[in-house]
């Protein structure tokens, strides 16, 4: 048994199987993948990676297949494996590259199972006689028992929550894990929360609703993120990268082989580099723009296009970032109360204005360099119809 220090959960113990599968190639290449993209042109702690956070939640998943009598042993060696592995999906930079990835080669970052089928991941779990294709599953979501990797409350929330509250330096990350992890149980085949760990999967709720305007959406993190991924899709489009190899790749290769092009890519990690990020030029919610705005998602570069015609500009200098429209999974994880299961939006008042308040969260943004911002921010008020009226300011505006 080998322990590790870690700085969120204290001692972490990892058996024999743990550390085989933590030094294989894939594994060790999680250290070299930043936990939260570029939030640490923000949060200057924000350096934390995946590596460390699939040892938090290998860890996390061991303590809550503990705290249920209905799992097996046999079972539990899979889920940890599971747990362990869950990220290695990832391409650099984490969720910055998601989209990318999933757009050539329709696979989320979960749908690990073509790796784990080689290489000495594979050789390690058939070495102590795991199924792969139950792991891939547990990892997915798709199992009874990977309902404690992935539904909509999980170890890999607790985890990353906390974690990157910790590294960020944000104190919004209050979640009492160890409370929710003692009240959870199966029932009916459901991973559920008890009547008693309501207060506890409030403060999940609650704390992943601060921790989105402050970290995950903070706008300096959308515009960084928004460039680099330009800089990615003008790499593929010259046929200058192969999207596939994206989760083959780790931050540092990724920045090199866009510092070695002499073109768009390049401009942007140069950029980056020296912190000289596009402006917000428009910058607004949805108490400004109509939600039909929404539908320009599908033909962003066309309105790109447009608008830097307009104001007499090169289309590689307008970004527009228009994100999904938010949603909080964690709001239809079940509660049992009274021996019956619920949603906990149904069982608790807090959790159900929750919805409403995450869409103040949302907001288009159109970034273009210092030198752009006025004129830009002009056109961009009129093409997508912004309100003119008063309004009180919120913090998160700031």
């Amino acid at each position: 048994m080998k322990v590790m220090r870690d700085p969120v959960h204290g001692h972490v113990e990892l058996d024999e199987l743990a550390v085989s599968l933590m030094d294989t190639p894939r594994m060790q290449r999680l250290r070299r993948i930043r936990q939260l993209g570029l939030s640490n042109l923000v949060y200057p702690g924000a350096n934390h990676t995946r590596f460390e956070h699939s040892l938090g939640a290998h860890h996390l998943a061991t303590t809550l297949a503990g705290e249920i009598d209905s799992v097996q042993q046999s079972e539990i060696d899979e889920l940890r494996v599971a747990a362990m592995l869950h990220d290695i999906g990832h391409g650099p930079l984490s969720h910055v590259t998601e989209g990318i990835i999933k757009k050539y080669t329709r696979r989320e970052h979960e749908d690990v199972k073509h790796l784990l089928r080689k290489g000495d991941i594979a050789e390690v779990c058939s070495d102590a006689g795991l199924n792969i294709s139950s792991i891939a599953d547990h990892i997915l979501g798709k199992t009874s028992l990977g309902q404690i990797i992935n539904s909509e409350i999980d170890v890999d929330r607790m985890d990353y929550l906390i974690r990157d509250a910790h590294y960020t330096g944000v104190a919004y990350g209050l979640v009492d894990h160890s409370r929710l992890i003692h009240k959870m149980q199966f029932y009916e085949d459901k991973l559920v929360v008890t009547e008693g760990g309501l207060n506890a999967a409030e403060s999940l709720l609650v704390s992943r609703f601060l921790m989105h305007p402050s970290v995950y959406f903070h706008h300096v993190t959308r515009i960084s993120e928004t460039m680099i991924t330009r800089g990615i899709e003008y790499l593929i489009e010259q046929e200058k990268l192969n999207p596939s190899s994206l989760q083959e790749m780790d931050d540092y290769s990724l920045f090199e082989t866009m510092r070695r092009d002499d073109g768009y890519a390049g401009e942007m990690i140069n950029r980056i580099d020296e912190r000289k990020l596009y402006k917000r030029a428009l910058y607004v919610g949805f108490d400004d723009v109509d939600e039909k705005v929404l539908g320009h998602r599908k033909a962003i570069q066309r309105v790109e296009k447009e608008i830097a015609e307009e104001a007499g500009i090169n289309e590689e200098e307008i970004l527009i970032d228009i994100p999904k429209l938010p949603r909080i999974e964690e709001m239809k994880a079940l509660i049992k109360v009274n021996g019956k299961k619920m949603t906990l939006d149904k069982a608790s008042h807090l959790v159900a204005t929750l919805e409403k308040a995450h869409r103040d969260n949302w907001k288009l943004g159109v970034y273009t360099p210092r030198e752009h911002r006025e004129k830009v921010k002009k056109i961009a008020t009129d093409f997508f119809e912004v309100k003119k009226q008063t309004r009180q300011y919120k913090l998160t505006d700031i």
